[in-house]
């Protein structure tokens, strides 16, 4: 039997490659002829860089210290991918979540958080000379607009006496000219991302994702939406484009910077391989932290599982969780941590070991 293991992040717990590594050697304690192949997949959020570098040969990590949401160092890393006929000089893969993500604040800081760290990744990115940028932009700490990027790549954001306005959400309410002159210029940018948001309004960054990030004061947010409303004036960015609400509106500031959005999962799919290593499995096992009634619209599950259909083969879910309003008829067979473990508290404890035992279960069914 041919297997493929392309589960996403386990969200804060475990890494999509590491979940992908465990699942196959738990298949192959129940199967040991079985012939495993990893492809961990990703949205655009947590783990789309380790994402990449599992599944692409030659890619290599580029270590970079940036400044992460609440200012302090961070060390991380960018992934160079090797040159192709479409990217000459290679193509950089960098997540918003490593870089300005909100697992790495101590506590939610909602007006000053920012996203300049991402900003100097993708700096770094373009020092090095790349012809693509591949960023994906979930899991973000901020609601700034994107500001804090732009401003890491050359843009000023300044008050009404001609001074640059604070970071994050607060220096926004005090912006009045964006001077975009000496912003660097942008190569072929793809954008990972798995919302539909636009960047202002009722469905816009601050109303909806807001609250996440420490904005829970309906006041707070209306606010914060009216001062992304000015800077989308300021950036000449359309406030309806689907996507420019991801990530407290960086979305759209990267638009505004020239690139384009995509479908997070559908484009890791397409850019790792994804639909010619299931072209011939017999089983494909995907999972994420948790699957629930939101689970159907664009997240990795049930993209790779709509992808395995297609190719005739069998679809296994594994995940921390599973609620009871997801539907999970599209799999074969399931696996859930918490029900494996007794309590949700119980799978957090120790979910390496419960993640295990989910790939020994689904063997035990499937193989």
């Amino acid at each position: 039997m041919r297997i493929v293991f392309a589960p996403d992040s386990f969200k804060g717990t475990i890494t999509a490659a590491d979940a992908a590594q465990m699942l196959a050697d738990a298949w192959l304690t129940v199967d040991p002829a079985a012939e495993v192949v990893l492809r961990p997949m990703a949205d655009g959020g947590e783990g789309t860089v380790a994402a990449f570098a599992a599944a692409v040969p030659g890619a290599a990590r580029m270590p970079v210290t940036v400044d992460g949401p609440a200012a302090a160092p961070v060390e991380t890393s960018w992934l160079l991918l090797p040159a192709s006929d479409d990217a000459p000089n290679g193509t950089a893969v960098i997540d918003l979540a490593s870089t300005s993500g909100i697992e790495l604040l101590d506590e939610l800081r909602p007006w000053d958080a920012d996203s300049s760290g991402f900003g100097q990744a993708i700096a770094a990115a373009l020092d090095r000379g790349v012809s693509r940028l591949v960023v994906g932009i979930g899991s973000s700490a901020s609601t700034d607009g994107g500001t804090g990027m732009l401003r890491a790549l050359g843009a000023r954001f300044l008050d009404a006496s001609g001074g640059a306005v604070a970071t994050g959400a607060r220096g926004l309410a005090a912006l009045s000219r964006a001077d975009l002159s000496g912003l660097r210029a942008a190569p072929e940018v793809l954008v990972l991302t798995d919302v539909t948001n636009p960047f202002t309004g009722p469905r816009g960054a601050a109303e909806v994702f807001g609250p996440q990030k420490g904005l829970t004061d309906a006041v707070d947010r209306a606010a914060v939406d009216a001062d992304l409303v000015r800077l989308a004036g300021l950036l000449d960015l359309d406030v309806s484009v689907p996507g420019a609400g991801a990530a407290g509106g960086v979305g759209g500031a990267l638009v505004a910077w020239g690139a384009r959005l995509l479908p997070g999962a559908e484009e890791v799919a397409r850019l790792i391989g994804l639909a010619d290593a299931v072209a011939d499995a017999d089983v494909v096992v995907t999972g994420e932290g948790a699957y629930d009634g939101q689970s159907g619209a664009g997240k990795v599950p049930s993209f790779v599982a709509s992808l395995a259909a297609d190719a005739g083969a069998r679809t296994a879910l594994v995940a921390g969780r599973i609620d009871e309003d997801a539907d999970t008829g599209i799999f074969t067979a399931t696996a859930s941590l918490s029900e494996l473990a007794g309590s949700s508290a119980s799978a957090l404890a120790e979910p390496a070991r419960w993640l295990r035992e989910a790939g020994t279960v689904l063997a035990r069914q499937l193989a």
